[in-house]
């Protein structure tokens, strides 16, 4: 029987709680996943790829069928490389719904051998937007309850660092 392999792409700048939840739920449907670290052009990171790839691996050190990646191309280059054809990607709102779709055709032309699956969030997650987060922790919010204790630590380290 033919491994199924899945990939997660995304900045996870900075990594949260539902982001954790998404990768939780898709590594539960597929042998292998891989959560892919891209940069966003349009967004600036805060976090380096290899500091988002670290957070990663220590918050979902328990689960044994992904590989963190970084990754910086487009997302059908990475699951040609891989041999894999789905993408899993979150979804909190409307507006997630339409930008992923927007993407997900876009890959279909480039990769039409692939699908995208869309997950919806969990409704007590949906608000979590990591621009948001930033945007709290700059002012000296505390964002434990949003976000993994290792990325809480860090999002402060790297806040105190940058003033």
């Amino acid at each position: 029987m033919k491994e199924r392999t899945a990939i997660i792409p995304g900045s996870f700048d900075p990594l949260t709680y539902g982001h954790v939840d998404i990768i939780r739920r898709s590594a539960s449907l597929v042998d292998k996943l891989y959560v892919v670290v891209g940069s966003n052009s349009s967004k600036q990171a805060l976090f380096t790829a290899e500091e988002r790839k670290e957070h990663i691996c220590s918050v979902l050190s328990d689960l044994e069928n992904i590989s963190v990646e970084i990754w910086d191309g487009l997302t059908v280059d990475f699951l040609k490389k891989v041999g894999s054809p789905l993408i899993i990607k979150g979804v909190r709102d409307s507006n997630d719904f339409y930008y992923e779709m927007e993407q997900a055709t876009a890959n279909k032309i480039l990769f039409p051998e692939h699908e995208t699956l869309l997950m919806a969030a969990d409704p007590q997650l949906t608000f979590v937007r990591s621009s948001t987060i930033k945007e709290m922790v700059r002012f000296g919010a505390d964002v434990s309850s949003i976000v993994p204790e290792v990325v809480n630590r860090a999002l402060i380290e790297k806040y105190k660092q940058l003033t």
